[in-house]
């Protein structure tokens, strides 16, 4: 049994990193947040030691590994991304493993600072990359893999998912704390892109708004199309009607590739990787994270190759 601790156990997706550590036969010692609405520990680790500051939370696992020689073996970290950084610091001065959600830094530049860190401490990096994990896009993979196809494959990417007003007011709605929704909500799916069709070979931004954006990727493999919105407006008439208010699409050469069952589901496989010394590492992280400042950066231009929501 590994001690875990979490930073930021009151965010949307601590639930699943609570989930899986106690799926995976581990322990949380200690969480942290500023904000104290976290009742949800009492459904996973109630015994959980809980701070609201930050100096207190490093205080109490110094204490416990000098006087009660209980040390912190992986921190997980669910915090805002642009905290993500220094946490993932913290972690590996504590001498813990870092276990740290999407994106894992929000400025390239920041990975060869970590990786500098990372060398120099007994703990390592590990980030969720979790869609590399799905059944769905494994297979997709080998079968880019299998057809070495001649001609590029041609790709539409659509995610939309409604978020309130709310969203603006948080931290979510600046940019400079979140990276803009091509990072905040694309990451992982520009992850799964450059993950099964290779490196970047030319990037466009035709629609650049607040709560919506769309562009063009020139991958080796592929020409990929995508659209990301948070607008419930910009929801397919049927999902309105049903009342679903996410919509994932994605279609390689006319054929639609369905990934929606058991994407929530994949961070106890995330983690059960990681305890395998098999996680996903900055190496891995690298490529996303490069490609979505790059999108955070560019200046829109005039459709070209247009996506067939717009």
């Amino acid at each position: 049994m590994k001690n875990f601790a979490l930073i930021g156990v009151a965010g949307y997706v601590a639930p699943r990193h609570l989930k899986a550590i106690k799926e995976t036969g581990n322990n949380l010692i200690a969480a942290l947040d500023k904000s104290d609405s976290v009742g949800v520990l009492d459904s996973y680790f109630p015994d959980a030691d809980f701070f609201v500051e930050l100096e207190r939370f490093d205080r109490h696992i110094e204490k416990l590994k000098r006087k009660e020689n209980t040390c912190l073996d992986y921190l997980s970290i669910c915090t805002p991304n642009y905290l993500h950084d220094s946490h993932i610091r913290f972690a590996l001065r504590s001498g813990a493993n870092a276990i740290c959600e999407k994106p894992l830094v929000l400025n390239p530049w920041n990975l060869d600072v970590l990786e500098a860190i990372e060398n120099e401490s007994k703990g390592k990096i590990n980030t969720i990359l979790q869609l590399r994990l799905h059944p769905d896009i494994i297979a997709l993979k080998e079968k880019v893999e299998r057809e070495k196809k001649n001609e590029k494959y041609d790709v539409d990417l659509t995610y939309i998912t409604s978020r309130g007003s709310w969203y603006q007011t948080s931290w979510k709605g600046e940019e400079s704390k979140s990276g803009g929704i091509a990072t905040n909500i694309g990451i992982h799916f520009f992850d799964m892109l450059l993950w099964i069709f290779g490196e970047v070979q030319e990037c466009r931004v035709y629609l650049k708004e607040k709560d919506k954006m769309s562009g063009y990727l020139e991958l080796e493999k592929a020409r990929v199309r995508w659209y990301l919105s948070i607008d419930k407006n910009t929801l397919p008439k049927k999902n309105r009607e049903l009342g679903q208010n996410i919509y994932r699409h994605m279609m390689v050469d006319g054929e639609e590739i369905e990934f929606s069952d058991g994407f929530t589901d994949l961070h106890t496989k995330s983690y059960e990787y990681i305890l395998k010394g098999k996680g996903f590492d900055l190496l891995d992280a690298k490529p996303s994270v490069n490609l979505v400042y790059d999108i955070r950066n560019k200046e829109r231009v005039n459709f070209g190759e247009k996506h067939f929501l717009l």
